[in-house]
């Protein structure tokens, strides 16, 4: 029943998201959010070597060797698995078509993913990141959503991004943390409390 909930929950988030990309493409642009370091802090938080980085530093200090790696993997897996969707979906950026949707053709550039936007990696890989440290640390999970959160407002600040890519990309960036983790988990004795 709680994965039904939550996948009726995930639906409504998607189609919310749509029927608000046209709105949030005009009304929340701002071309320049990556020349302020608030800007550059949350675009940071969907790239991966940070993970990897954080990753190596978890299992060097604290020796959960385990937690560490599924720190490393959950958001490579969740940049690699958002490659497979964009080649899927085809979607391209919102700021190539002055916000309209448009749709790439199987037959042009068939691997190549450079201008698609769904969904966004950086919202992917921040948000992958961020529920596997709500599993790691859950009394700290309004910080691991909030950067994430931010990670993916600056892409549709940027206009890089709908906002129904960057809310994709946390979707299945939740799915795929709850199927690692049933796989991966760490044992008990080395969770956080």
């Amino acid at each position: 029943m709680r994965h039904l909930r939550i996948a009726l929950i995930a639906i409504v988030a998607i189609v919310l998201a749509h029927l608000g990309d046209g709105w949030a493409y005009h009304h929340l642009a701002r071309p320049d959010v990556y020349n302020h370091d608030w800007g550059r802090l949350f675009r940071s938080i969907g790239f991966l070597p940070l993970w990897l980085i954080a990753a190596l530093a978890l299992g060097l200090t604290q020796r959960r060797w385990r937690s560490a790696l599924l720190l490393a993997l959950v958001p490579t897996a969740g940049g690699l698995v958002c490659e497979v969707i964009k080649i899927l979906v085809r979607r391209e950026r919102p700021n190539l078509h002055a916000g309209q949707y448009f749709f790439r053709p199987f037959t042009d550039r068939f691997l190549k993913t450079t201008d698609f936007g769904m969904p966004s990696s950086h919202a992917m890989v921040a948000f992958s990141a961020a529920w596997v440290l709500c599993r790691l640390y859950p009394r700290a999970w309004p910080v691991w959503i909030g950067v994430a959160c931010g990670c993916a407002f600056t892409r549709v600040e940027a206009q890089a991004h709908f906002l129904s890519d960057v809310t994709v990309g946390a979707v299945a960036a939740w799915f795929l943390v709850e199927v690692i983790w049933r796989r991966w988990a760490p044992v008990a004795s080395e969770q956080a409390a």
